[in-house]
């Protein structure tokens, strides 16, 4: 027994271990947490499908690809081959353009059945001939679920029926069956289309049919032996460990021995070396544009042999399913690669959009500390509010003095202290507006400056800060004061003696704690370092005046924390407008594709 991961089912993904059993004909359960090896490859199918690669990285693409190819094979042949390894074998005939395949056919059978000769229907569906009492084996949608199924009958004539050419111009979406007795029992030949068609459309079918395959027939030419091609595929086959017989059409009889002794040269080098070599001589063909039965006939009786041995029937569906059982976990090992290099380049992508924002905050609140907020306006409207010199001397000489004077001014003037709360809105709103807009300037530019975030940004312009950010820190610095003059009737509640002033002056008391806010270059230490001429020393006295030291410093740590969290809440939410682009993940998680990896190889070992 061995573990696996299985994904629970619903719309939220976790992982459970399960134990799988690898009986390859029967599905052998031991209880409800168990799974067959049937219940893995489900799986593998499942988050292979599942599985998205939304980043333009080097090789994302090719991915893609084999990531689709195989699930249309644990489709096609995996999933039906393991569950039915009695089942007849599958010998797709493929080669190269003009290698001669469909006449091979016509021969191994001995009359003409597939296009070459007369069939209907007439375009270009792949042929699958078998024996009769096959039949049930290929009707359903056991192999090759993907392609409708076509009951084809032999016509009379042997002249090849017409086609369409619109007919043959789009994807293939039927299997056509074609049941013949001169085939035998325990085995079923499909005639593809060339490996290398000019149509896309044919090359990705001959390609699938070959991986749906549990043995290939593969026909070249004296001339195109060593053709690129056909060879990638056969490289193919032998990762797969599949047999092959390679079928060597047209040859002259006085090269024979010279070129059969350099193809299995080459087979032998390329790790082929087991694949069973057929030579068929360049010949002429008869008035039905038949071969001569002689010529195929090793072909035939090496064919019929293998159909007739049950138990090597079955020895050579496990072995090629075996092989391609470990070719599979080399694809996932690949996907979970291309997980982790996608998630690596997320978040390489959202640090980047991190970085520029967090930098935006932190000059957001030097800009707050250093008393740079409090000139211009802000320091012309305080002054206002607090009066000249002589407002200050009166301070210094007094407390008792000073507040009588702070009532006084609070009372008789709310105006100028709302004029001060509507210049910091102002003033503050710009310390918060720019730097916003320079991260996401930075941020754009950074990711056009990578492939991934080129591909996820596209045609938006992201390089300034969102539409409605302005108005959207206006009401936030307002939210901002209002929760300022909050603390302040808070704080007052306990300072009966001060209540008359709290409820004549919370408006000064407000602007006089934004200016300490604003003033200061380290909480509320040092507050000797007054900005324009003492405007934080003002602002400090008159606060504790009504507070008292230890309040006033209580309440301007916690209106800055709360200015600090405010500002760092707009700056993430522009900062979520890339981030958003990144939300789009893997689909399932790179470690849950490790570990089907190691499963579909622990499967290949005991099947």
């Amino acid at each position: 027994m061995h573990g696996v991961l299985v994904p629970r089912s619903g719309a939220s993904r976790s992982y459970r271990v399960l134990n799988w059993h690898d009986d390859a004909v029967s599905s052998h359960e031991t209880g409800p947490e168990a799974a067959t090896g049937a219940a893995l490859l489900e799986a593998v199918r499942q988050d292979l499908a599942a599985i998205r690669l939304p980043l333009a990285l080097p090789g994302t693409d090719h991915t893609r690809l084999e990531l689709r190819s195989a699930v249309a094979q644990l489709d096609d042949y995996i999933l039906p081959r393991y569950r039915s390894l009695d089942a007849p074998l599958l010998a797709v005939v493929g080669g190269s353009t003009g290698a001669g395949k469909s006449t091979l056919v016509n021969a191994l059978v001995g009359h003409p059945v597939t296009r070459a000769g007369a069939i209907r229907p007439t375009t270009r569906q792949p042929i699958l001939l078998h024996h009769p009492a096959d039949a049930a084996w290929f009707e359903g949608q056991r192999v090759l679920p993907a392609l409708g199924r076509i009951r084809g009958a032999l016509v009379d004539g042997r002249a090849p029926a017409p086609t369409d050419p619109a007919l043959d111009s789009g994807p293939v979406t039927s299997l056509v069956l074609v049941s013949d007795s001169a085939v035998p029992p325990g085995i079923a030949l499909v005639d593809a289309p060339d490996v290398d068609s000019i149509s896309e459309n044919n090359r990705q079918l001959a390609g699938q049919l070959l991986a749906a395959a549990d043995l290939w027939v593969f026909v070249t030419t004296a001339n195109r032996y060593a053709d690129a091609v056909p060879w990638r595929l056969l490289l193919d086959a032998a990762s797969r460990d599949i047999m092959v017989a390679v079928v060597l059409d047209r040859v002259p009889p006085a090269a024979e021995a010279e070129i059969s002794a350099d193809l299995q040269a080459m087979l032998s080098r390329e790790g082929l070396g087991a694949a069973q070599l057929f030579v068929v001589p360049e010949l002429s063909l008869d008035a039905a544009g038949m071969l001569p039965a002689e010529a195929v006939e090793p072909l035939r009786v090496w064919l019929e042999k293998l159909a007739g041995d049950a138990a090597g029937r079955a020895g050579i569906a496990r072995r090629t399913l075996n092989g391609t059982l470990l070719a599979l976990a080399h694809r996932v090992d690949a996907a979970e690669q291309a997980l982790y290099e996608q998630q690596h380049a997320a978040d390489v992508l959202a640090a980047d959009a991190r970085n520029a924002y967090d930098e935006a905050v932190a000059r957001i609140l030097e800009a707050t500390r250093d008393g740079a907020l409090l000139r211009g306006e802000v320091l012309a409207r305080w002054q206002d509010f607090v009066g000249t010199g002589e407002f200050f001397r009166a301070m210094e000489q007094n407390i008792g003095r000073f507040r009588d004077r702070v009532g006084a001014f609070v009372r008789g003037e709310p105006a100028p202290a709302v004029r001060v709360e509507t210049a910091i809105e102002t003033g503050l709103q710009a310390v918060i507006v720019d730097p916003a807009a320079k991260a996401a300037e930075h941020t754009d530019q950074r990711w056009r400056s990578d492939p991934a975030g080129r591909q996820l940004l596209g045609t938006d312009d992201l390089s300034g800060a969102s539409e409605g950010f302005a108005d959207a820190v206006a009401a936030e610095i307002r939210a901002w004061q209002g929760n300022l003059m909050e603390l302040i009737r808070t704080e007052g509640q306990g300072k009966r003696t001060q209540a008359r002033w709290l409820s004549f002056g919370i408006n000064g008391l407000g602007a006089a704690l934004m200016i300490v806010v604003f003033s200061l270059t380290a909480g509320l230490t040092g507050l000797e370092i007054g900005v324009a001429g003492g405007t934080a020393v003002v602002g400090q006295r008159l606060l504790e005046a009504v507070f008292g030291e230890d309040a006033v410093r209580r309440l301007a740590r916690t209106a800055r924390e709360n200015l600090h969290l405010r500002c760092q809440g707009l700056l993430a939410a522009e900062c979520q407008w890339f981030l958003t682009l990144l939300e789009a993940d893997g689909g399932v998680p790179a470690s849950a594709i490790a570990g089907h990896a190691a499963a579909l190889r622990r499967l290949a070992a005991t099947s």
